[in-house]
């Protein structure tokens, strides 16, 4: 095996008496596609800075072979210093190569960006492509991505997908966006509790890994007899809770998109009339040919929709193509040159936009959810103990009276959408809510809007996500058009119209892909085989879900490793294989599922 080009040995780091990690091992090689991954403030930038060489540990060596350039985007550019975009993204070329800036200007093209912008006066997304620019420009042979993803729009990410995929330098990617994570990494490490655990497998592998990880802490603690820390205990068995419930979740949504493809199917000049007759306290949103324009420039042009209470609607787009202007026209906040608009009555809104607002210092979680004082927090109509409440969104108990200069970036996210989520609402209305979001904290999210009453109108760039929460999307491509398709953004690229027009996922450059369209001779029915499997694996998810309740129960007894170890043992592992039974069978009648949906729709 090949040296590795940079690593970390026997590295410790902590701030503030709180250690970080301990002695953690990282070595990154030519051609290793990295992800790091872990709960916001479990150190994981702090980590990259280290291998950037940004900041020095406690204890430890950075070790790099001579030569070797290393490129690093932190979560936060600061492009304060420069005049021009240009002059940013050719700052961190290498001194005395020849047309070094070609390099940057050919990228900062490639990324839709004028170099001689002002940097004063960049978007969140063109500060981001910038700093992409940045990164790449000096063909590094180490390339350290913070967050990569956020504030750019579906088109980006893709071009950024296939130019990783093409790079032959080594990467280490920290990202919230698991389509994003799946499709470039080759290999998987996990900052978990100070420890650095590694998987030679990709991101998509990380889920059944972690769990049967955490599964066998918690068989070895319990032959131990030792108590867990209780922060651990809640988190943990949180994080497992919410995988298994996954599934259910899913079922669920898949039913959801039936019943709102049935709806689509029904549009037609009759709605504003049907709606007028029988659906009073079931419309939220009724919408007939809205437009609107800026200087002439059509934005959104002759878009009709019809939302109902429980819907959940996500908007995609490209950045500039008019996602937030429909957004603010179908919840009312601005009037549409042409068209009519309808909004429901009662209606009770929570809008959680991109900006985000700014958090006083010297605030903390427990004054930010109780202004006026004491312990408790409503929650819609209910009252709950602040921090039981912040439990819930994965604070730890020390955290709730700490100051919010203390928090991540990810955790000041988190906190905002839990004051945001106890408020009474029945429209949901959220403007990228998984910028700077951890794995965790998305599915707890995806938990929240599953269970959530009302209807949910959703802004977002993660296609993993939209796939997972929303009924239905509406694409909005940028030159006046949008068009809704039921299910989520895997459903969209299926049913979009293959016309070579000016669609989502179009880019001035040829290297963009586009979908490919099914062949017209693929088989549009399941197999006997398979639909004889999709009946009978309900029943048997069924039974292995008893099964695995009374193997727990059995383990519960904190006696039985005393008395007897090797049935302990024996029902251990029977538990272990009965839970993987039960998820593959899952696996497999969701993807029946879902192939005969695609066939039914097809």
């Amino acid at each position: 095996m090949a040296a590795p080009l940079l690593s970390l040995k026997d590295v410790s780091l902590g701030f503030g008496g709180h250690p970080l990690f301990d002695r953690a091992d990282l070595a990154v090689g030519r051609g290793e596609r990295i992800a790091l991954v872990g709960r916001n403030g479990s150190g994981k930038s702090t980590l990259l800075k280290l291998l950037a060489g940004q900041i020095e540990p406690d204890s430890g060596e950075r070790l790099i072979q001579q030569g070797v350039r290393v490129a690093y985007l932190p979560q936060e550019p600061d492009l304060s210093e420069y005049d021009t975009v240009l002059d940013y993204a050719a700052a961190g070329l290498p001194e005395g190569e020849a047309d070094a800036d070609h390099m940057a200007e050919a990228l900062l093209h490639s990324l839709s960006l004028d170099g001689a912008r002002s940097t004063a006066v960049l978007s969140g997304g063109e500060t981001r492509r910038a700093a992409l620019a940045r990164a790449l420009a000096g063909i590094p042979d180490i390339l350290l991505l913070d967050e990569p993803t956020n504030h750019l729009d579906l088109p980006a990410i893709e071009w950024l997908e296939e130019r990783l995929a093409g790079g032959r330098f080594g990467l280490v990617v920290i990202s919230h966006d698991r389509a994003f994570l799946g499709r470039v990494t080759n290999c998987t490490l996990w900052l978990d509790r100070g420890r650095l655990l590694r998987s030679d497998k990709g991101f998509s592998h990380f889920e059944t890994w972690s769990e049967e990880i955490l599964q066998r802490e918690a068989v070895e603690a319990a032959k131990l007899n030792k108590l867990i820390a209780q922060e651990t205990v809640w988190s943990r068995q949180g994080i497992t809770a919410r995988r298994k419930r996954n599934q259910g979740r899913l079922r669920r949504l898949h039913e959801l998109r039936a019943k709102r493809a049935g709806q689509a199917a029904r549009t037609g000049s009759v709605r504003m009339e049907a709606a007028e007759a029988g659906i009073t306290g079931k419309l939220v949103v009724e919408a007939a040919d809205i437009a609107k324009a800026y200087d002439g420039k059509p934005v959104i042009k002759g878009f009709s929709a019809r939302i109902l209470r429980g819907d959940r609607v996500g908007i995609i787009g490209p950045n500039g193509a008019g996602k937030t202007t429909l957004l603010r026209m179908l919840i009312g906040e601005m009037p549409p040159d042409s068209g009519k608009l309808r909004l429901g009555t009662n209606i009770a809104m929570v809008y959680l936009d991109q900006t985000r607002e700014a958090l006083a210092p010297g605030e903390t979680p427990w004054s930010l959810l109780c202004p006026g004082g004491g312990d408790q927090v409503m929650v819609g109509d209910w009252p709950r103990h602040v921090v039981a409440y912040l439990r819930d969104f994965l604070f730890a108990d020390s955290q709730a009276r700490s100051p919010v200069e203390s928090l991540s970036g990810g955790e000041r996210n988190r906190l905002l959408l839990a004051r945001a989520l106890a408020r009474p609402s029945n429209l949901l209305v959220l403007d990228e809510p998984t910028n700077d979001l951890d794995m965790d904290t998305l599915d707890l999210l995806q938990e929240l809007l599953a269970d959530y009453e009302g209807t949910i109108l959703l802004v977002s760039h993660d296609r993993d996500f939209l796939d997972r929460v929303v009924t239905s999307t509406i694409a909005v491509e940028g030159d006046g058009s949008a068009t809704e398709y039921p299910g989520g953004y895997s459903d969209y690229l299926r049913q979009r119209p293959d016309s070579g027009g000016a669609g989502i996922e179009s880019r001035p450059e040829k290297s963009i892909r586009r979908a490919k369209p099914k062949p017209s001779g693929e088989r549009r029915k399941l197999s006997y085989n398979q639909q004889r499997a999709l009946q009978r694996l309900p029943g048997e998810i069924d039974a292995l879900e008893k099964r695995i309740a009374a193997l727990e129960a059995r383990l519960a007894d904190p006696a039985l490793y005393a008395r007897d170890p090797a049935v302990f043992d024996d029902t251990a592992a029977a538990l272990t294989r009965a839970r993987e039974d039960k998820a593959a069978a899952e696996e497999a009648w969701l993807e029946l599922e879902m192939l005969r949906e695609t066939f039914e729709s097809g």
